[in-house]
């Protein structure tokens, strides 16, 4: 019998961008801050301290700085920073982009109801834009977790009607369709998932699940084994990072350093 991991996470979406990379299904892992090379971490959490950030900055680079707390899991500074940039954009689009961030960053705080409302104001701005789909993910994922489970869905669906080509967002409907016991139609949304690029070691769990449930059990075996031996290339690519010997320095951090410098010169 295949069961499912007590602390089972699935996607919210990847942002806008690439804005950060921890916090979807693409990583295995968390990343401690507190092991993260001190001049990677402190000293640029230490140079985007909201004190240092004049008033007169642009919206779209307060955003920045709201995304790259986030990369470097300081949650609380990213939902007041995302907050202020959404409050001074004049663009429609970074405002969206700033509250949906906003929304995850709440999310991994576990503040589901503040990040429910983050995803609300979003899709209020713009519920038909290149975006949408990804605020109406996370605001499923955000619902599921509140316990609004029946809402979760509608939401995962309306993400696969703006973009059907958003493979998260076929991950998330397959894990609500599985919640509800509709295993075959959960199958066939994370075989779209997979389709489009999008596979993870949760996934073929969770589709794996839904075999069992579908009463194929040789095939829920073997997607099983398939999860094992992805999770463990994973262990093993991660053993291999922290091995290689370097630390990442401020230029690898996603920051132009140079561009920080002077909007703390202005």
């Amino acid at each position: 019998m295949t069961d499912r991991p007590e602390d089972h996470e699935f996607s919210e979406g990847q942002g806008f961008d690439d804005p950060y990379d921890g916090f979807d299904l693409g990583p295995e892992f968390d990343i401690d801050p507190d092991e993260v090379d001190p001049v990677d971490s402190r000293v640029i959490t230490d140079l985007l301290d909201g004190k240092h950030t004049p008033e007169n900055a642009d919206a779209e680079r307060i955003l920045d700085i709201g995304l790259e707390y986030i990369r470097i899991n300081r949650h609380e500074q990213a939902t007041e920073t995302l907050e202020r940039a959404a409050r001074l954009a004049e663009d429609d689009r970074i405002e969206q982009e700033a509250r949906v961030n906003k929304g995850v960053a709440h999310a991994e705080r576990e503040e589901y109801d503040a990040a429910i409302g983050a995803y609300r104001e979003a899709l209020r701005i713009d519920d038909d834009s290149e975006h949408a789909a990804t605020a109406e993910t996370n605001l499923a994922y955000a619902l599921w977790e509140f316990g609004r489970t029946e809402e979760a869905l509608e939401h995962a669906e309306r993400a696969v009607e703006l973009d059907p080509r958003f493979g998260q967002a076929w991950y998330n409907r397959g894990f609500f369709l599985n919640e509800r016991g509709l295993a075959e139609d959960a199958v066939a949304a994370f075989d779209n998932a997979i389709r489009l690029g999008y596979r993870s070691a949760d996934l073929l769990e969770e589709k794996a699940i839904a075999l069992e449930h579908a009463g194929e059990d040789e095939r829920a075996e073997s997607v099983i084994e398939e999860a094992e031996q992805l999770r463990a290339q994973n262990e093993q690519d991660l053993v291999d990072q922290q091995s290689g010997g370097s630390q990442p320095g401020p230029e690898e951090t996603g920051l132009d350093t140079d561009e920080f410098d002077d909007l703390l010169r202005e």
